[in-house]
């Protein structure tokens, strides 16, 4: 059975990171980096692995590329505190180490909960992520928001069971992450946006909001659905809001 090696990012996960560690007893090597959280995490996470750094974040794809040739085995999963295995992905995991492996990378799915709700549509349906990869071939991309492993040149498998994915504890804490998320995408998104117009200011935000409800089906998922679509919108209305300062305060 080839080694894995679980690297998991932090920053004040500590109502998470003890219910994913406690799952992770089956793999080689974990390395938690944290952000210099202010609760508990790195308290909570020495309890499980000793290979516990704190290194200062300025951005998702920069934490996991400095992480990743800090292990010691060539297969490496990345996981997100508040993400989960089930029983039935950790058996396949494990049974695709013990044989001779084609691929470099896999992808993985992810059923996403919001609410106490299982999210079926809203556009969480088709959610996947490339997490299981080699080492010394793998890193990501220099996005702010949604990094990616770059995948040129590489072989891409996909796993077929999913990760569970409790990406938000309540409404505040989802309201939170999209004006952190708003933030970090005006970065992406400031050098192919010169100008911020009504189409960037209001079209855009009122197309997002028809995508995630009825192109995506959110309207399926009943009130969570319709919470999802209105915050996906405002999100990218907040893209826009912040593009528009930058370029007042360059101006100024």
């Amino acid at each position: 059975m080839f080694p894995l090696s679980v690297i998991i990012p932090t920053y004040n996960e500590a109502h998470n990171i003890e219910a994913l560690l406690q799952s992770l007893d089956w793999v080689d090597e974990i390395m938690v980096v944290d952000s210099f959280s202010t609760d508990e995490t790195v308290t909570l996470a020495k309890k499980y692995t000793s290979f516990v750094v704190q290194r200062k974040y300025t951005g998702p794809a920069d934490q996991k590329n400095w992480a990743i040739p800090q292990v010691k085995h060539n297969w490496v999963l990345i996981l997100d505190a508040d993400e989960r295995l089930t029983p039935e992905l950790k058996k396949e995991i494990q049974t695709l180490l013990q044989a001779e492996i084609k691929e470099d990378a896999f992808w993985i799915g992810r059923q996403s909960f919001f609410m106490g709700k299982k999210v079926q549509y809203s556009g969480w349906q088709g959610d996947a992520v490339i997490r299981l990869i080699q080492r010394d071939l793998c890193r990501y991309d220099n996005k702010q928001v949604h990094e990616e492993i770059q995948t040129q040149g590489i072989n891409i498998g996909k796993l077929q069971y999913k990760l569970e994915h409790y990406t938000y504890k309540d409404l505040n804490h989802f309201l939170d992450k999209m004006q952190r998320y708003s933030t970090w995408s005006a970065q992406d998104h400031l050098a192919k946006t010169p100008r911020v117009t009504f189409f960037h200011l209001y079209l855009k935000p009122l197309f997002r909001f028809f995508k995630h409800y009825f192109i995506q089906l959110g309207i399926l998922d009943g009130k969570v659905g319709f919470i999802i679509s209105v915050i996906m919108a405002w999100g990218v209305f907040l893209r826009y809001v912040k593009i528009q300062e930058i370029h007042s305060e360059v101006a100024e």
